[in-house]
C-alpha cells in the first residue's frame, strides 16, 4: 500500500465515520477490491457537481443508478 493509497483510505474512514465499523470495512475492501468501479462512481459524481447540483444529490443520483452492481459486489 503507498502513501496515496493510506491517505485516501484515512478520508474514506472519516467520512464514513457514522457509518457501522463492520460495514465500512467492507466497503473499504469492496474500493480496493474494485478500484474502478469506484473511480467511474466518483468521477459522474464530480461531473455532476461541477454541472451545480450538491455533491449529496449528485451522489445519491450515481448510485441508484449503480445500486444493482453494487449489491452484487456486496454479496460476494
Amino acid at each position: 500500500m503507498g502513501i496515496k493509497d493510506f491517505f485516501l483510505k484515512q478520508v474514506l474512514k472519516h467520512k464514513m465515520k457514522d457509518m457501522p465499523e463492520a460495514e465500512r470495512e467492507k466497503l473499504l475492501a469492496l474500493m480496493e477490491a474494485h478500484p474502478e468501479f469506484f473511480k467511474k462512481i466518483s468521477e459522474e459524481v464530480k461531473k455532476k457537481t461541477k454541472a451545480g447540483m450538491s455533491e449529496m444529490a449528485a451522489t445519491m443520483v450515481v448510485m441508484r443508478r449503480y445500486q444493482a452492481e453494487l449489491q452484487k459486489l456486496m454479496q460476494k
